[in-house]
């Protein structure tokens, strides 16, 4: 399988309100470096997996809502836990929609899997990954 991996970054702020979290239950900033890998199984005529210029473009517009957010006020969240895992998994349904919209040219209907990554620090990442 071949993959295209682009990255980008949104900071944000939030809390993690349940005792499991310790510290982190108090509202805090965190600055996500953001990794997202398309699959695709073959290439295209031009050597392509998908066009690394579109992805970079998709991966910028799904972070625009979330990005200088207190994720905590956002109606989106309200209820939810915005853990790493949580945020890996809204962007990846935000991403997959924009594939099935074709927003990665004529790549989009290549793309087999999703691996989207969130990087909380240089020791601890989270992610979601599957097929589309």
């Amino acid at each position: 399988m071949f993959a295209v991996e682009v990255r980008d970054h949104m900071m944000i702020a939030h809390s993690l309100p349940r005792p499991v979290f310790g510290p982190a239950q108090g509202t805090h900033g965190a600055t996500f470096v953001v990794d997202a890998a398309f699959f695709t199984a073959d290439l295209d005529e031009n050597g392509l997996a998908i066009d690394i210029g579109l992805a970079t473009e998709v991966l910028k517009e799904a972070l625009a809502p979330l990005n200088y957010q207190n994720l905590d006020i956002l109606e989106m969240f309200a209820g939810k836990v915005t853990t790493t895992e949580f945020l890996a998994k809204h962007l990846f349904d935000e991403i997959a929609e924009a594939i099935r919209g074709g927003r990665l040219g004529q790549g989009s209907d290549r793309i087999r899997k999703l691996r989207i990554t969130l990087h909380e620090s240089h020791v601890a990442r989270g992610w979601f990954e599957a097929e589309l």
